[in-house]
């Protein structure tokens, strides 16, 4: 059994998570995961106001901000055993299961005029009616807009290869890339479009680190017939 981290970036953001793989025999295991994802839209384009450089940087008609968390389940396989420390170990794997949609909205810092020569600094959600990129100063806080969050539930899928190249047994290391789809039931509205979508197909890469968890060596070891 081996239980790892991982952080990863993908097309549409990035994220990382837990993963607790089961043996079931030599070559296949078993896998429960967790985890958490960014998405951004891609027409995300991050600016500053050009009246005032050293002002936070923002993305101009930017709703809401969307996170995901996965809870999967799935299997692997390993397709080439690592016959030596030096070499890498070649597995895919899939796993399934629900996937819960975050978002809040996303409030930024407006320039308000209240004389010919001065301008007050508002808080306010973005309005494409009201709001040119020059009216805004820059993004408020990120904690901003906590207390109106929306939750949206879905399914996600995913299909990968993993290659684990980890010199010292205890531990594992690996690199991981392949596909991730995230559905939700209706669109998220992410940006101030038309062309906001209600899926999302993420080409992932990712890092993995942990360690190998063999409960049975250990039961043996701890006899006290084995012990020294």
């Amino acid at each position: 059994n081996e239980a790892t981290l991982n952080a990863s970036l993908t097309s549409t953001g990035f994220g990382g998570g837990f993963r607790y793989g089961k043996r079931l025999n030599f070559f296949n295991k078993r896998l429960f995961e967790g985890e958490f994802s960014y998405f951004k839209h891609p027409k995300e384009v991050r600016l500053n106001n050009p009246y005032f450089p050293n002002s936070r940087s923002f993305v101009y008609g930017k709703l809401n901000l969307f996170f995901g968390l996965r809870g999967g389940y799935g299997f692997q396989r390993e397709i080439f055993k690592k016959f030596d420390k030096g070499g890498v170990a070649v597995r895919y794997l899939y796993t399934f299961g629900p996937t819960l949609g975050i978002y809040k909205p996303v409030y930024y810092e407006v320039l308000v005029p209240v004389s010919l020569y001065e301008y007050q600094l508002v808080t306010e959600k973005f309005n494409p009616s009201l709001h040119k990129s020059d009216d805004i100063y820059g993004r408020a806080s990120f904690f901003k807009g906590w207390d109106e969050l929306h939750v949206l539930p879905g399914i996600f899928g995913k299909f990968g290869f993993n290659f684990e190249f980890s010199k010292f047994d205890p531990l594992v290391q690996s690199l991981e890339a392949g596909i991730v789809i995230d559905v939700f039931p209706k669109k998220i509205p992410i940006m101030a479009s038309d062309d906001n979508k209600n899926y999302f197909i993420s080409l992932y890469a990712s890092y993995r680190f942990g360690k190998i968890i063999d409960r049975y060596y250990k039961k043996a070891y701890d006899k006290p017939e084995n012990k020294f």
